[in-house]
């Protein structure tokens, strides 16, 4: 069955030097997983921090991102095992989560 992994957290949320983020969907490439896509909020808070919103008038440069992946159940497994250590040496908290997605529809492109 096709899931869905999602990472919630923070575009300031770095692991040596590097965003979060873009290490996740990097890591997820390499490890061959069929497609991810990262999200931009607008506006988002977690248990352990403030509400922040992405408004151009504010100072404030940090707000929520989602890195959503979506493979069969075992790979985001496998993927998410293989991920762990490095996540898990991160300062910051975020969230992780997997739910049963449908497929309806899939074009391959050229």
């Amino acid at each position: 069955m096709m899931k869905m992994l999602r990472f919630y957290l923070s575009n300031t949320d770095t692991l040596r030097h590097e965003s979060l983020y873009e290490q996740i969907a990097v890591a997820a490439k390499d490890f061959g997983l069929k497609g991810a896509t990262v999200y931009s909020g607008e506006m988002g808070f977690g248990e352990t921090s403030r509400l922040r919103s992405n408004k151009f008038w504010e100072l404030n440069v940090k707000h929520p991102v989602i890195v959503e992946i979506i493979d069969d159940e075992q790979r985001l497994l496998d993927f998410l095992d293989k991920v762990r250590p490095e996540l898990d040496a991160t300062q910051k908290g975020f969230l992780v989560t997997m739910q049963d997605i449908e497929i309806i529809y899939k074009k391959q492109g050229q």
